[in-house]
């Protein structure tokens, strides 16, 4: 029973540091740093380089920008793509790191897993970003950011604590990233679009050409006009009638 305690602690662990890392990784190794230097958290051997002051110095240091630039329209986005090639690796040698000294194939595959969820957090995040940008206020931003870095600490907490309700929640917002990210990039698509048209760079879309159906309409009124002057007889106006109907006939 022990054993699989454990096992599920680790599990909760590996994949809470990776989830947090694509949402705000600066946030999640303070937390780290500062639970495990003043004993409140018990950091696998392979983490305890995160206790060290100058890690918690560098870490707070850029916790304190994000926490800026996080809340500034437009900012954020780029701050989001900038650090694609930052808290995806991150989240891999963190979930790596959490397994602890085992065998090389298990930190590989825990690493590769803790790479995917970063990933997923990640790209959550950005996508919902990029949305939320395009509202001129910044309310809605300093609303994300702040529920993102209270979902941080407030999942780190859950892993360390409780880590069956983790894993849990992991699933669902799993599930929840699989039914969102097509929306997301649904709309992502649309607005890039738009921009593109905007700016020249896209071509506006074609307006459907209506000579076809107005030549259409014309040949109509002139045979109603023909049977009312008794030009056409009743079978020769339904007879024609039928023949301009036909598709690819106008």
């Amino acid at each position: 029973m022990e054993e699989y305690q454990t096992l599920l602690s680790t599990l909760a662990l590996t994949m809470g540091l990776s989830w947090a890392s694509g949402i705000n990784l600066y946030a999640a190794l303070l937390v780290l740093g500062l639970g495990g230097s003043t004993g409140n958290i018990d950091l696998p051997a392979d983490l305890q380089v995160l206790q060290d002051p100058l890690v918690i110095m560098a870490a707070g240091a850029m916790y304190a920008v994000e926490f800026f630039a996080d809340k500034t329209p437009g900012v954020d986005s780029g701050w989001d793509t900038l650090h694609t090639f930052i808290r995806i690796p991150a989240g891999a040698m963190l979930a790596a790191g959490a397994v602890g000294d085992v065998t090389p194939g298990l930190e590989i595959a825990a690493g590769i897993m803790g790479g995917g969820i970063a990933a997923t957090s990640h790209a959550t995040k950005a996508g919902t970003r990029l949305l939320i940008n395009t509202s001129p206020e910044p309310v809605t931003n300093w609303i994300a950011s702040f529920s993102e870095d209270f979902l941080v600490i407030a999942g780190l907490w859950t892993a360390l604590n409780h880590p069956v309700a983790f894993l849990v929640f992991l699933l669902c917002f799993v599930l929840m990233v699989i039914w969102l990210l097509p929306k997301i990039y649904r709309a992502l698509k649309l607005m890039i679009t738009k921009i593109g048209q905007w700016l020249g760079i896209l071509a506006q879309p074609e307006t459907p050409d209506r000579s076809g159906q107005e030549h259409y309409l014309d040949k109509l009124a002139r045979l109603k006009q023909l049977l009312d002057q008794g030009a056409l007889t009743e079978e020769e106006f339904r007879r024609e009638k039928k023949l301009l109907l036909k598709p690819g006939i106008s």
